[in-house]
């Protein structure tokens, strides 16, 4: 994974868990939401600074949920509104970084 990618898609991840960690930290089900919103991110960053190579693109598919939960959030509930459209930026982000060396790769000109 290039260099710039792998840096955006950590950071991404990152504030990804930094997010939902604040956003639920009054939430009654506490354990619930971080296991199941903040953990993912925080270990697939983990993963990926590890070198483990499959990270980004499992990053790329939990994020298509994480913007799901962003759209849902942003369209039904007004008080958290700015942090669900944060959400859906941050898991654009890490769709878009997850899959850039793949698109480069795929559409690069080919060496004879």
């Amino acid at each position: 994974m290039a260099t710039t990618a792998r840096t955006v898609l950590l950071l991404a991840l990152m504030g990804l868990a930094a997010l939902y960690a604040g956003w639920f930290i009054n939430d009654r089900h506490w354990l619930a939401t971080q296991l199941v919103f903040t953990a993912p991110p925080l270990v697939l960053a983990i993963a990926l600074r590890m070198g483990w190579r499959k990270a980004g693109f499992w990053a790329s598919v939990l994020a298509l949920g994480w913007f799901s939960h962003g759209v849902m959030s942003a369209w039904s509930h007004a008080e958290t509104r700015a942090l669900a459209w944060l959400a859906i930026c941050l898991s654009l982000l890490v769709i878009f970084a997850g899959s850039l060396p793949g698109l480069r790769a795929r559409f690069s000109r080919k060496q004879r």
